[in-house]
């Protein structure tokens, strides 16, 4: 006997399969039909659970930054010190085993290319004042401390966006130094 998913479940499923497809082919390249698709389920279906494609995105943006947060949080509690340093360097590499599904990172990349549009914007601002905030208030860092994690974090989505790990020059090379990569 098969069981039906409730509409929570469904909804769960129809993120994933759209976290995949936003990250393949951003928020401009991407019709409700290919989620669908990737979902296993019809296009009218989705527009059941989101009411268009910006709120589909905007949803993704939404779990992305959950899970972002459950990450940093994670990092965190096993940071080895209590110092601002220790407890930022742990969040850090916490971030950086996350981003080694590029499907998160790519959909990261794609929401701040998309940001022109009014929701997805408002989606990313809320997005970084959380994680901005959790940071501080985890870390007790200062505004600099806490700044220079997030363009640490900022520099790292790029060079791996870019694949500079895989380019054996002295420009990669100046990017990537301090970059931790898994």
């Amino acid at each position: 006997m098969r069981k039906l998913s409730t509409a929570d479940e469904r909804r769960a499923e129809v993120l994933a399969a759209a976290v995949r497809a936003f990250a393949a082919r951003g928020y401009y390249g991407t019709t409700t039909a290919e989620v669908a698709k990737l979902a296993g389920i019809s296009q009218a279906y989705v527009y059941r659970l989101f009411p268009d494609k910006e709120s589909l995105f905007v949803a993704v943006v939404d779990h992305c930054s959950r899970l972002i947060r459950e990450r940093l949080a994670e990092g965190a509690a096993g940071a080895t010190g209590s110092t601002p340093a220790a407890v930022l360097g742990a969040m850090g590499n916490a971030y950086a085993q996350l981003i080694v599904d590029k499907d998160v990172l790519m959909v990261l990349m794609h929401a701040t290319c998309a940001a022109s549009e009014p929701p997805i914007r408002v989606a990313v601002r809320d997005m970084y004042a959380r994680l901005v905030e959790y940071a501080r208030a985890a870390s007790g860092g200062s505004e600099t401390e806490v700044q220079g994690f997030f363009a640490t974090g900022f520099l790292c989505n790029m060079t791996m966006a870019m694949g500079a790990e895989e380019v054996d020059a002295p420009w990669a090379r100046t990017l990537l130094a301090g970059i931790r990569h898994y």
